[in-house]
């Protein structure tokens, strides 16, 4: 249990977010966890991926990513080097045409299968939600996500937590505060906005929450003027995604937190 644990960190140590807030993996970085020295010879493993991938007609592009990197070598030369962006099903091929024989290997395949079948089984399953359900789903996500982001933002030097959150909804409400929204939805004093939203909202400001606690850790922000920055920042990419969509959260959510309570009791 200790080996697949420390396996599991690996994996999610290596793995990245880009601008969509899409995961992958670089193949480099794999390349080590996997225990493979040589490049030369794990490239034969990706390509032996790639053929499964090709063989279950599923797109070998959309999975395996060329990205050409620059490398310094000792005397200080900088050399092109190929790698690859992974998606995790890209990643789980590798592991099932890996070497059997290192134990890392197994682990991977473990690890990749069973989150690949988690991610598959939620959103399945969140489909079928009521909007309710979805309401009740997202608002205990953002409730966990948003401690998450408070621990890493306290880790970055954050101690005006008003100021950080109000710097994320800024971003992502066009300027207004957690009060001016509060304000617009029509609610009680001290009443929580999170509780007022429906799950398309809720999601956004998930993932405006989830995006800066990852922007954080990778840009290794140390003060709290960066941290706010940063989650300004992240709040208006995801407004203009939300833009990009055509839907607007600049208006009033219908729900109220005694109808989210309700909701809650009929779990």
């Amino acid at each position: 249990m200790k080996d697949i644990n420390n396996a599991n960190k690996s994996f999610e140590d290596i793995k990245h977010i880009d601008e969509n807030g899409i995961e992958y993996w670089n193949a480099r970085e794999l390349q080590n966890v996997l225990n493979y020295k040589e490049w030369r010879k794990f490239e034969n493993v990706i390509n032996k991926a790639k053929e499964s991938c090709k063989n279950s007609d599923i797109s070998v592009l959309e999975h395996f990513v060329d990205v050409d990197k620059l490398s310094k070598r000792a005397n200080n030369a900088e050399v092109v080097i190929k790698d690859y962006k992974l998606t995790r099903y890209a990643c789980y091929l590798i592991a099932q045409n890996g070497d059997t024989r290192k134990k890392v290997i197994a682990l991977a395949q473990t690890y990749f299968a069973i989150q690949t079948r988690k991610q598959e089984i939620s959103e399945k399953e969140y489909t079928s939600l009521t909007e309710d359900e979805k309401r009740f789903y997202q608002r205990n996500l953002t409730r966990k996500g948003n401690y998450s982001l408070n621990q890493t933002a306290k880790s970055v030097g954050v101690k005006n937590f008003d100021k950080f959150h109000n710097a994320g909804y800024k971003g992502l409400y066009n300027g207004e505060t957690a009060d001016d929204i509060a304000k617009r939805k029509g609610l009680r004093y001290r009443e929580n906005i999170l509780d007022n939203m429906g799950s398309e909202e809720l999601a956004a400001n998930l993932f405006r929450i989830t995006q800066t606690e990852s922007r954080l850790k990778r840009d290794k922000v140390d003060t709290e003027k960066k941290a706010c920055d940063t989650h300004n920042k992240i709040g208006k990419i995801v407004r203009k995604a939300i833009k990009q969509a055509g839907r607007n959260y600049a208006r009033r959510i219908a729900y109220t937190s005694k109808e989210l309570k309700t909701i809650k009791k009929r779990k």
